[in-house]
């Protein structure tokens, strides 16, 4: 597990339409990309900040992962993306090294990228995520 650089960071918010304009003012930059994630029931936007970017996350489903975090957290930050090489490989190196996962293999992502994530039982409570 050698992640290459922080690939993003998932901010959930309740709705893009009035958090893009916060993030477009505060970064200096304008959201390149929105797209909605069916099978995650999310819709997401991102922003360039360097090498990193910033993913915000609205629920299409108040059962979703995201609205069950904005009902139980709120807003805020959701989870940090680690971009590796081969993210199939390096689940499997996490668990080999004891941390639970929460997914076993690799899905599709939002920018067509394949993600998976671990526990945050094993991982300090930071949701983690490995990209690529």
């Amino acid at each position: 597990m050698k992640p290459t650089h922080i690939e993003h960071i998932g901010i959930a918010v309740a709705s893009l339409e009035k958090a893009i304009p916060f993030f477009e003012k505060i970064l200096g930059t304008a959201c390149y990309a929105i797209e909605e994630v069916k099978d995650q029931r999310v819709k997401t936007a991102f922003f360039k900040v360097g090498q990193t970017k910033i993913e915000l996350l609205e629920s299409t489903d108040p059962e979703g992962p995201i609205g069950k975090f904005l009902q139980k957290k709120g807003e805020g930050i959701h989870h940090i993306a680690f971009a590796v090489e081969d993210v199939n490989k390096t689940l499997e190196e996490a668990s080999a090294a004891g941390i639970e996962l929460i997914d076993k293999t690799s899905r599709k992502g939002a920018e067509g990228l394949n993600i998976g994530f671990l526990h945050p039982k094993s991982t300090h409570s930071v949701l983690m995520e490995f990209c690529g």
